[in-house]
């Protein structure tokens, strides 16, 4: 990481930024500072097949199985060049520099990786021996749909412990709206069962991706459903909502169909949700 290396961009998010197989940092305009990622599905497969997912090469399946120890030497190596080389000055934004998370997002679904728990305590014991304990939070990005798995609510569990936070994916409110814009074939109820479990075992933010598809945004109908799934879920027992546009081009067959909600829609859609009592961060 010199002089010469790419600055960090809020539209490029690539996972080999930093030449390591797990860690890589990216400019989170929603966390608004320096996030480390940890990929943990560096074979680009996914559970899900959301038409707006930016990983080139996505297929369908699980994360393959991970090497822990070399995990934890990437993540103390990156955070140690962090605090004490060059790389703030050099590879981020004036306004930016700070580490404001460990997240663990990447080309997959997290939560797929049969070491997901003890990921999530190698990261807290990277923060505790960095001195950023309770500083910097750890973060799942998840669609959510493995949280019935028990090893899944041991991570979560142990995130929540660590004061982590889950941000929780629901883009739609249907069963036609999953299978339209994530390719999951989900039934509502499911969504709700697994989003009360986040929230008994971790502060849980949802975050929802806005965008049209063929020129037409979510319909009304389709915003009322999601709305009552959020009810059903526990909209007081919620962090909050995270509502988000296309900040980086789709790498799905769906791509020249999509484009991004005018400022103004997203905000009167973050205005339904805040009449019903929820926190929203808006990122157009």
């Amino acid at each position: 990481m010199n002089g010469t290396a790419k600055r960090l961009a809020v539209a490029d998010h690539s996972r080999d930024s930093a030449g390591m197989t797990y860690v890589y940092p990216v400019l989170s305009r929603r966390a608004g500072g320096v996030s480390i990622g940890i990929n943990l599905n560096p074979n680009n497969a996914c559970n899900w097949r959301c038409i707006y997912c930016q990983v080139p090469g996505l297929r369908r399946g699980s994360a393959p199985r991970i090497d822990l120890s070399l995990l934890e030497q990437e993540l103390n190596s990156f955070i140690e060049r962090v605090q004490q080389g060059d790389f703030m000055a050099s590879r981020v934004p004036e306004g930016a520099r700070r580490i404001v998370d460990i997240a663990f997002s990447g080309n997959g679904e997290p939560t797929s990786a049969a070491a997901f728990p003890q990921a999530v305590e190698l990261a807290g014991q990277a923060l505790r021996a960095c001195g950023l304990e309770g500083n910097v939070k750890i973060r799942l990005i998840t669609n959510g749909s493995l949280l019935g798995r028990s090893k899944v609510q041991e991570g979560v569990r142990r995130l929540g412990e660590l004061s982590g936070e889950v941000w929780f994916k629901v883009d739609a409110g249907t069963q036609e709206g999953f299978r339209r814009i994530n390719g999951a074939d989900l039934a509502p109820e499911a969504v709700i069962r697994n989003l009360k479990r986040s929230v008994s075992l971790s502060a849980t933010w949802v975050q929802t991706c806005l965008f049209a598809l063929d020129g037409l945004g979510p319909s009304e109908e389709e915003l009322a459903a999601y709305l009552s799934l959020l009810r059903q879920a526990g909209i007081g027992h919620l962090a909050g909502v995270h509502l988000y546009g296309l900040a980086r081009p789709s790498m799905q067959a769906e791509a020249q169909r999509l484009s991004g909600l005018p400022p103004e829609r997203m905000e009167e859609v973050a205005a339904q949700l805040r009449n019903a009592g929820l926190t929203v961060h808006v990122s157009p």
